[in-house]
């Protein structure tokens, strides 16, 4: 095989960015924006000046994905990038990836758990509401909360709830100091 056959056979696997757009579900802005900030680069460009990228190209871009998805900005990314680049030898270079990986974990598995509060406040206050389908009282619906009937048994509207309602204090029951 010639050389320049061996060049354009190359280039037949070299995708345009249009390409590159459709493969990744991303915008073309998004990846001429990857470009500028350092984060992608053509592996070449055709005759007519168009950006030719490799298949590497699109595990690039499957990964700066990965890494937004997981909060990590593209400044991050590229600082991420210039780390690795700058490292001498490969193990230093993976242990500060392993380093901000084991930060971002420990982030992660944070947020789970407030996102799992959340979702138990979420099921409280939809069970609650569920008992107001049958509510009879013709009260304003900011003093709902008070049926008595509905919520037996209920020590207090879930903390969802809590605050759209307004309890009437009996006649008896003082107001709280602020």
């Amino acid at each position: 095989m010639t050389e320049r056959t061996e060049q354009n056979a190359r280039k037949a696997r070299l995708l345009k960015v249009g390409e590159v757009a459709r493969r990744t579900g991303k915008s073309v802005r998004a990846l001429r924006l990857y470009e500028s900030e350092g984060l992608l680069a053509p592996s070449a460009r055709s005759r007519g000046g168009f950006r030719l990228y490799g298949p590497d190209a699109l595990v690039r871009v499957y990964w700066i994905a990965k890494l937004q998805d997981l909060g990590f900005s593209l400044a991050q990314i590229r600082s991420l990038l210039r780390t690795v680049e700058a490292s001498r030898r490969a193990p230093e270079a993976m242990e500060s990836v392993r380093e901000l990986f084991k930060g971002k974990l420990e982030a992660t598995r944070s947020q789970i758990a407030r996102l799992r509060e959340l979702e138990r406040d979420l099921e409280e206050s939809l069970a609650y509401l569920e008992g107001c389908r049958t509510c009879e009282e013709e009260a304003a619906a900011d003093v709902c909360a008070s049926c008595s009937t509905v919520h037996a048994g209920v020590a207090a509207a879930p903390s969802l709830v809590a605050g759209l309602v307004r309890r009437r204090p009996s006649p008896t029951e003082e107001f709280p100091k602020p």
